[in-house]
């Protein structure tokens, strides 16, 4: 099992940045694929971004593609979401994942595939 705890959420300006992160608990954090996803008040949970489990595949959402960037520290068992010219539409908790995966290259974008899931952290982007 792994246990997740996402930071770094808060209030920015339209256009501004933050980087959110993902701390992993156990030893294993290397053979999960992981991704991040947002829910928006009223709205579903969506896929942001997704990232294999050595960190060199990744996958991105349209509506975030060229603004934020996943990658992950197998290190310090921490995955990353960079979000780069924020805009209100991203306002929604963020949500990072851990999938048990077989593969070295698997990334998952489909949150039912996903076992692990943290708490959640807010963004929220201003005007």
């Amino acid at each position: 099992q792994v246990q997740l705890v996402e930071s770094g959420g808060g209030l920015v300006q339209a256009g501004g940045s933050l980087r959110l992160s993902c701390a992993a608990s156990g030893r294993t954090f290397s053979t999960y694929a992981m991704g991040w996803f947002r829910q928006a008040p009223g709205k579903e949970r969506e896929f942001v971004a997704a990232i294999n489990r050595s960190g060199d595949i990744t996958n991105y959402a349209d509506s975030v593609k060229g603004r934020f960037t996943i990658s992950r520290d197998n290190a310090k068992n921490t995955v990353y979401l960079q979000m780069n010219s924020l805009k209100p539409e991203d306002t929604a908790v963020y949500y990072c994942a851990a999938a048990t995966v077989i593969l070295r290259v698997q990334v998952i974008i489909t949150s039912a595939q996903y076992h692990y899931w943290g708490q959640g952290t807010p963004v929220t982007v201003s005007s």
